[in-house]
């Protein structure tokens, strides 16, 4: 009989019942055989896990006292869970039959493959690839992050042409897979991020350890996106200009991350100058009160960079701006890319 290693499937909730009755059956229909399924609650105020009591008695329950976020959500739930790989799944993902197979054997084929995602699709548009994740993560010179599959606002219909397994940059945390010794070593997601980018703030950290990240197409899921923050929320803005600029100082060489981080306060303030002329103004102050943060946090990530090993592995990095190959040159989508400018 086959050996299979434990999986711990991990669902972080915040007032999700909705999505938990929606969702949930895709799930624990899942035809691995050495699988815990896991809801984590932090601190909702709704039924939702009554309902999960009711309905889904086999399912383990863990409880935060309260509202972590994302990452200090994960961070505490998982520090009690026992298994070989944890599945990292958002609440509005629906999983296919045979989802969680396929990526295992491929992390199994390599000591040093500890993370990857599925393809991931929308799930209100099957045919289009979903916005976090798509078919596998990058990131620019300048830190800003992309996708096989979406650039930016720009999102390919799934024609088969990422069908191939590959190493990428950042696996979305949408449905990240991960091996429980990794995410061990590599001490979690950072807590300070709260939401957004903290997984790719993690794969950043392990390919500085040498680790590697895959992308496996023989898995699919489909996620709704937007089901705490949606695209429009001025909190979403603020938390993912702060949070870039905390990654870009953690993870880049001392040097590179001040010529870098400068460069990006000019972007920045293009896309503040953006949204006033869009009477966005909310979203303007965001990336305002980002900056201030990101200030007043300098000290506290620049200790963490020493925690850090040197060893990277840089495969997925892109050698030029995303921002000005979309918008200057029109490209807007990842074929369109030079293939020669990765890593």
């Amino acid at each position: 009989m086959k050996n299979y290693p434990k999986v711990a499937v991990v669902i972080l909730n915040w007032n999700g019942k909705f999505f938990l009755e929606k969702f949930l059956p895709s799930v624990y229909n899942s035809s691995y055989p050495n699988i815990e399924f896991v809801i984590g609650d932090n601190a909702s105020t709704d039924d939702s896990l009554a309902f999960v009591r009711a309905s889904y008695p086999k399912i383990t329950l863990l409880e935060n006292e309260q509202n972590y976020g994302f990452a200090g959500g994960y961070n505490h739930i998982l520090a009690r869970v026992e298994a070989d790989y944890f599945i990292l799944l958002n609440s509005d993902v629906e999983v296919t039959t045979n989802w969680i197979e396929p990526v295992i054997a491929m992390l199994e084929q390599d000591v040093n493959l500890v993370a990857a995602q599925p393809k991931i699709l929308s799930f209100h548009n099957k045919a289009k690839f979903e916005h976090a994740g798509a078919a596998g993560g990058y990131i620019d010179r300048y830190g800003f992050p992309f996708c096989a599959g979406r650039i930016l606002d720009k999102v390919e219909y799934d024609l088969g042409q990422y069908d191939d397994e590959k190493e990428i940059f950042w696996a979305s945390g949408a449905a990240l897979f991960i091996k429980s010794q990794a995410w061990k070593e590599a001490q979690g997601l950072d807590e300070d991020f709260f939401a957004h980018m903290e997984e790719i703030d993690l794969c950043w950290r392990l390919k500085r350890m040498g680790y590697r990240i895959g992308y496996c197409p023989d898995s699919t899921v489909y996620h709704v996106g937007g089901g705490t923050l949606n695209a429009s929320n001025p909190q979403k803005t603020y938390l993912n200009f702060r949070n870039n600029l905390f990654m870009l100082q953690k993870n880049l060489p001392l040097g590179q991350a001040i010529g870098i981080i400068f460069i990006r306060f000019w972007f920045d303030l293009l896309a503040l100058i953006k949204f006033l002329f869009d009477q966005k103004f909310k979203d303007a102050w965001a990336i305002s009160r980002a900056h201030r943060s990101f200030f007043v946090n300098f000290f506290k990530n620049a200790k963490k960079r020493k925690t850090l090993q040197t060893v990277e592995n840089k495969t997925g990095g892109y050698k030029k701006s995303i921002i000005i190959d979309f918008f200057v040159d029109k490209k807007h989508k990842f074929s369109d890319l030079n293939q020669k400018h990765f890593l």
